[in-house]
This record gives C-alpha cells, structure tokens and sequence, in this order.
C-alpha cells in the first residue's frame, strides 16, 4: 500500500492541476499501462504533447515507466498506487490556494462527467446497474476528529485495493470509482 504523500511542492501541483495531465492520469488508473501514442490516440492528442506530459508527470513521481512492456524504444508508462495529500488550506500559500481550488474544480468536474457517462451506460450493465450504494448524511465533530474520520476511510478503502503483487482480478470484479467529499455546512441565508 501507498504511503500518504503531501503534496506541498507548487511546481508538483501545477503540474497535477494541469487537464491533460489529469485525463492522462485517469486513463493509466483505469486502463493500465499505457504508452503515449495509444494515449494520444484515445486523448485525440499527438504523441509529442502526450509524451511531455508523461514525462512531466514522471518527473515529481505521479507516474512511473513499466519497462518490462517496452518494445524497442516505446516506453510505458502505468500509474502506481498513491495517497496523495494537500496541506490544509491555512497553511497554503495564496498560488497553491489557487492551484488547488483550480484541481478541485477540474476533478469535481471529471467526477461529474464520469457520472453522467455511467448513467448513460447503466441499462446494459446487468447487475453492476444498481451497484452505486449512496448515502448523505452528517456528522458533528471537530476538525481533529474530521481528520479521523477521513482517515478511518482511507483505510477502509486500502483495504479493497489491489496489491502491487495481485496480478490477476477476482471473478465477476470491476473497478469502481469511490469519492469522499466532506465540507462544512455553510451558514443559513439570511430570510427575507
């Protein structure tokens, strides 16, 4: 299992904010390895700009090459498990606030369209139609214990993921796309 990562590097997190960058990374998490021209392909991208941007996300340990696929001068490249973390927002600078308010905006976008192409998809899934177990609800804590909290999910979630040693699925598994988004509840309006 990964170990958490703060990410606290501004020039590592512009280059996670970048939308390219993003779908690329989407594409090693949910395809597998990769190479930059089947990546330009499916990106309708060239294979020079998908290979840049490959390098780049390399570059601050986003993706690593998977050599064994390589064929002749071809590298592929897979995404590796990861915990990726942020600084809490106090202790951002401004340009990093604005860094990550711009990821937030792009990954709640990407969740949102992903959502939608499963809803569009959902009738010719069979069982896996009705897999999307919901629930809303809220919790009163202190900031200390909405860290625990977060915490207690990200192990719970570990707990399901792969192994870097599992190389075959189970039978009948697929992946599944989990989120956990907590925010405080914002105060009433005023009435008028």
């Amino acid at each position: 299992m990964a170990e958490p990562r703060e990410i606290t590097d501004p020039d590592a997190l512009r280059t996670l904010a970048h939308p390219l960058r993003q779908s690329i990374l989407r594409l090693l998490a949910e395809h597998g390895p990769a190479n930059s021209t089947s990546l330009a392909k499916a990106l309708g991208e060239n294979t020079g700009a998908t290979s840049y941007h490959l390098r780049q996300l390399a570059e601050h340990g986003f993706i690593e090459e998977a050599p064994e696929l390589a064929k002749g001068r071809e590298r592929w490249w897979r995404s590796p498990p990861k915990d990726l973390r942020f600084p809490r927002r106090s202790a951002q600078t401004p340009e990093a606030g604005a860094v990550f308010d711009e990821l937030q905006e792009q990954l709640f976008a990407a969740d949102l369209e992903l959502y939608a192409r499963f809803q569009a998809q959902r009738d010719s899934l069979g069982e896996w139609a009705d897999a999307v177990p919901f629930s809303r609800g809220s919790i009163r804590v202190t900031g200390e214990q909405l860290m625990e909290f977060f915490e207690e999910y990200i192990a719970l979630m570990k707990r399901f993921q792969p192994s870097e040693n599992d190389t075959a699925d189970a039978t009948g598994a697929r992946l599944v796309l989990t989120r956990f988004v907590a925010f405080p509840a914002p105060q009433p309006e005023e009435s008028l």
